[in-house]
């Protein structure tokens, strides 16, 4: 987790940007009617069939296991004003699978990724890694035309560290956080060179929690050896961790059955924080690949 309760600067601003672009060419593909894909056998007409609301599979239940590569951009005060800047990798794995409430979907989230970054003079590196675990509850409306859209929220925790290779008073920061995170996503089928493919955007910020962090000037000899507490569990909201995580992603299947497919896509993640008067943020862009199997 990492941020600043200042306006976003110059790099997240590009990052957003960027983002907005890609949600933009989203929905514009949604904004067509593409050919009804997996639908209901009916004697109804398809042009009848298109904006009708309908009940989701009832039985579908998705694992996808995914690696992630790209840039990150890291700053954390406690350590160093300098911006870091490299290579960050992530696995990620999820399960979305039904619940016995009608319509109610459940999303098991594990992440773990570590980064490898340099300062601008290159002089100096700083080494992460990083666990976050979520569970989503997420209410789930389809439509006849292969479009569905999902909203709720859920529960988050992290665990990591941030080494710095030259400090030597302060070397390290943990990270540890429990977060309430609102989620939303929305998916379309469409079909490209008559192959079904399935769109997927989906997004979460961080809303309410509880964060470890020293405090200004304060050592973790202090804390852990001399048992000075000062104020180093700190309630966050949105406006200390003002941060983004989003995925684009396509689903392109393997077989005819369908049961699974390729996974490529894009996730942008921008973690801000500002506690006890240390700023720190971690923004990373990233191409997905991966495999998504389905029951």
């Amino acid at each position: 987790m990492t941020t600043c309760s200042q306006p976003l600067p110059h790099p997240a601003s590009e990052s957003l940007r960027k983002s907005l672009v890609l949600l933009v060419l989203f929905v514009a593909i949604l904004s067509q009617r593409p050919q009804q894909l997996y639908a209901q056998p009916s004697a109804a007409p398809e042009s009848a069939l298109q904006g009708r609301l309908i009940d989701p599979l009832p039985s579908e239940r998705m694992r996808s296991s995914m690696l992630a590569i790209g840039s990150a951009n890291l700053l954390d005060t406690y350590l160093s004003a300098e911006k870091y800047s490299g290579t960050e990798l992530r696995y990620i794995s999820t399960l979305t699978k039904n619940t016995r409430w009608h319509n109610i979907r459940q999303t098991i989230f594990h992440e773990g990724k570590l980064d490898v970054v340099s300062n601008r003079a290159d002089n100096n590196d700083e080494l992460g890694g990083m666990y976050r675990f979520q569970y989503h509850l997420r209410r789930q409306w389809a439509w006849a035309n292969g479009f569905s859209l999902e909203a709720g929220g859920g529960i988050g925790a992290e665990l990591g560290l941030l080494y710095n290779t030259r400090n030597s008073n302060n070397p390290a920061q943990a990270y540890a956080a429990l977060q309430l995170l609102p989620s939303a996503a929305a998916s379309q089928r469409i079909r490209v060179f008559n192959w079904p493919v399935r769109l997927r955007y989906e997004a979460c910020v961080p809303l309410l929690g509880l964060a470890f962090s020293p405090n200004y000037g304060q050592s973790y000899y202090e804390i852990f050896s001399r048992g000075n507490y000062d104020h180093n569990i700190v309630p966050t909201t949105i406006l200390s961790t003002p941060s983004l995580r989003h995925m684009l992603t396509a689903d392109i299947p393997l077989s005819r059955k369908h049961s699974s497919a390729l996974r490529i896509g894009y996730l942008g993640d921008y973690q801000q924080a500002e506690l006890n008067n240390l700023k720190r943020h971690q923004y990373a862009h990233m191409l997905i690949i991966g495999i998504t199997v389905t029951r």
